[in-house]
């Protein structure tokens, strides 16, 4: 007898099986011939190997026997009866066991039975007529002849598990295992009719697609067409999409784009979005991309560029060569980001065009004085009503380039409240460790700023926060002496408003001495737009007398200039005449650029009291409480009249405010001049800030001051030993004309004049 494992097939009494010859090698040596015995044993679990244990085997088999071996190596088997299995044992891979016939509860007729498979045969034969291979299969069906041949038939297509084909061939009941059998197969038809129901429905959808996508190519293709034949009418979908392919744009950006768009042809012209989305495309687009190649910088061609836009700014243009130079050997942009300080009208902002033509790159200007909102920095989130992109991305779009020369102008101006801090927002954008992934809120997407020379302006650093600051260089822009004032008024001003006013140079002459009177009568600035807009108003007014025919040609000179400018509004103060005791000149600094200013003091009746007149801010008041001890301590007889009188110190020109560390040692002389009554040569001027020990400390704006003093007509200045080295920063003509005296103490300073 043959024993032979099976796993998860079904496989009931008095049914004919077809089986391969090499399906029982390995399990019998003898030859399969007619009439052997074969008993099949079910596994539990599927095991490819033979190393099988008692356990491993259900306890209910089925006994056959061999009808007959085909020559075509086909073994036909007829199976028997159902069996116990016991005594089973396992040596070595081979099996031996004890069978014995099982009983059945024949609790059903053989008519009833043969009615269940034919309703069954018949609905497998209406379910199979469907199918393209449902003549095969009704050919198959029709050789079954009862419910356990078709079972068995249908094994291998049974949505049945090992443990659920076992139940069936264990079931006693013939009733029971009939209803089991036609409840499988009717489980199997309804599962292939979900499964094609699936299929089918997928397959719809599919056909949909594909059908969508055919025509949305078609549709691409008819408006590729349309667009080429009429380009002025191409749409904006089309227009975007040429755009962004040539854009060269990173990926998140395109990414971001492409998802716009997609919305954008989704929504439909139609859509109150769509302007929206148009404006957000149109700005990406319209922004320069692709990183620009590094071009040689022509040192000697940007000297005379610079040389030849502005006049003067030795040092300025020194800083902006070595700058160059830097970016010429590393071959992209580098270096500090220069902040350009100085008085109004001193060629800041202009010099930044010099920088860009010298470089051959785009300009671009951003003014920020009283920016108040971050948005207008980083820009507004798209989810806003009139969101807008912040300046910084709004001027590299007018630039249309990716590396312009960009001026921020005015970032002393910025300022703060519940709109955010602008000046904190414009760290990332002047950082060179950040600025390469700047993100722009309304553009969501990061840009690369780092192929941007900034340039910045500012009037003075105070306004200025430290971390804004700390990532700039300070540039210092000095004030223009008369004599540089004269040479750009004859260089540039006087030419650029003969152009603008159509005045040929033939026909309107200003003399030497008439631009030298402008600049000494009707000017009082340390740079030159009002002496711009003074050669301005003479030639419109010259324009006039031409138009009226009243002269063929007009000579300017000092004798007739007021015909043109009229009475000059502006008043320098000038240096005394005559020295009066208490009365000290000194040196100030202001917004303008430099002035002189007296220190008045009187004693008046009183009770020792201190009054002090002029507008003057803490620092100044501090300063006088400051000057007064001193003069006390060195001067003890002299001030005992002060205990019963009253002491007045008082700063001309009263409506204007002052204040500043740098009138101390002026403040002193004034006093100490006024107890001991001898007068200060009014050829001296002073600045310096002083100790209560006594010592004098340096201060700012020395070029300034000093050619205040030289245009007031002082010949002597007295500055703190410590600022000596600033006089490099004064111009020449200017330090020829006075004589510089450092001091170190007040007592230095009271020895020379008193």
């Amino acid at each position: 007898m043959i024993i032979r494992p099976l796993y998860s097939t079904l496989l009931l009494p008095e049914v004919s099986y077809f089986f391969k010859k090499d399906f029982f090698s390995g399990w019998t040596d003898e030859p399969i011939e007619p009439n052997t015995e074969i008993l099949f044993l079910f596994l539990k679990d599927d095991k490819e190997d033979q190393d099988f244990s008692a356990a491993d085997f259900y306890p209910i088999g089925v006994s056959a026997k061999v009808e007959a071996v085909r020559e075509d190596e086909n073994i036909q088997v007829r199976t028997l009866e159902r069996v116990d299995v016991s005594d089973l044992e396992i040596t070595d891979g081979t099996i031996a066991a004890s069978a014995s016939i099982r009983p059945e509860n024949i609790d059903i007729s053989e008519t009833e039975e043969q009615e269940a498979f034919s309703r069954l045969r018949s609905t497998l034969l209406k379910f199979v007529q469907n199918y393209q291979w449902g003549l095969w299969a009704r050919g198959f069906l029709l050789q079954r002849k009862n419910l356990n041949d078709t079972a068995c038939a249908l094994s291998d297509y049974l949505n049945l598990t090992a443990d659920e084909k076992y139940a069936i061939i264990a079931a006693d009941s013939r009733r029971e295992r009939d209803e089991l059998i036609i409840k499988a197969v009717n489980e199997l038809i309804e599962f292939i009719k979900v499964s094609d129901e699936a299929q089918t429905a997928q397959k719809d959808d599919q056909n949909q697609l594909y059908r969508e996508a055919a025509l949305k190519k078609q549709i691409d293709y008819l408006q590729r067409e349309l667009d080429d034949m009429h380009p002025e009418n191409i749409s904006d979908v089309r227009k975007f999409e040429k755009k962004i392919a040539r854009s060269g744009m990173n990926k998140d950006a395109r990414r971001e784009a492409e998802k716009v768009l997609n919305r954008m042809r989704q929504e439909g012209n139609e859509s109150h979005e769509y302007g929206m989305l148009y404006d957000y495309l149109d700005f990406v687009t319209s922004l320069s991309w692709k990183t620009p190649k590094a071009a040689s910088i022509d040192l000697k061609k940007a000297e005379e560029i610079l040389d030849e836009d502005h006049y003067g700014l030795k040092k300025v243009k020194e800083r902006i060569i070595q700058q160059l130079a830097v970016m010429a050997l590393n071959k992209k942009q580098s270096g500090s980001i220069l902040l350009f300080v100085g008085a109004p009208g001193t060629g800041k902002t202009s010099i930044g065009q010099s920088i860009a033509r010298a470089l051959d790159r785009a300009y671009v200007r951003i003014s920020l004085g009283g920016i108040r909102d971050e948005a207008e920095i980083r820009g507004h989130r798209r989810t806003y009503i009139g969101a807008m992109p912040g300046r910084i991305m709004e001027g590299m779009k007018r630039s249309g380039a990716s590396n312009p020369v960009m001026v921020l102008d005015e970032v002393d101006k910025l300022a703060k409240d519940y709109g955010g801090d602008p000046a904190s927002a414009l760290l990332e954008v002047l950082d060179p460790e950040q600025n390469g992934t700047f993100t722009d809120h309304y553009m969501n997407v990061p840009y690369d700023l780092s192929n941007v020379l900034f340039v910045c302006t500012a009037n003075t650093t105070d306004t200025i926060p430290e971390p804004l600051l700390n990532r700039m260089e300070v540039i210092s822009f000095p004030g223009y002496t008369a004599v540089e004032k004269y040479h750009i008024a004859r260089r540039h001003l006087l030419p650029k408003a003969l152009s603008s006013t159509g005045i040929s140079p033939d026909i309107l002459t200003v003399t030497d001495d008439a631009i030298r009177k402008i600049i000494e009568e009707y000017t009082m600035e340390s740079g030159v737009r009002n002496l711009k807009k003074q050669i301005d108003t003479l030639c419109r007014t010259a324009a006039v007398k031409l138009v009226k025919d009243e002269a063929a040609c007009l000579d300017i000179t000092p004798e007739n200039l007021r015909d043109y400018l009229g009475r000059s509004q502006l008043h320098h103060e000038r240096r005394l005449e005559v020295g009066i005791p208490g009365v000290v000149t000194g040196l100030a600094w202001t917004m303008s650029g430099g002035e002189i200013l007296f220190i008045e003091s009187k004693i008046t009746e009183g009770k020792g009291q201190l009054l002090i007149t002029g507008q003057l801010g803490d620092v100044m008041k501090e300063s006088v409480q400051i000057a007064l001890s001193l003069v006390k301590s060195l001067f003890p007889e002299e001030t005992k009249m002060l205990e019963n009188q009253s002491l007045h110190v008082h700063v001309p020109a009263g409506a204007v405010p002052k204040d500043g560390p740098s009138a101390g040692i002026t403040i002193v002389t004034a006093l100490a001049s006024l107890v001991t009554g001898k007068a200060v040569d009014p050829q001296y001027a002073m600045t310096g800030e002083v100790s209560l020990r006594g010592n004098v400390l340096p201060i700012g704006g020395l070029p300034e001051k000093l050619m205040a003093a030289q245009r007031a007509g002082i010949s002597k200045v007295l500055i703190p030993y410590d600022n000596m080295e600033d006089l490099e920063d004064v111009a020449e003509e200017v330090r020829e004309k006075l004589d510089i005296i450092p001091v170190k103490t007040v007592s230095e300073v009271l020895d020379l004049l008193l």
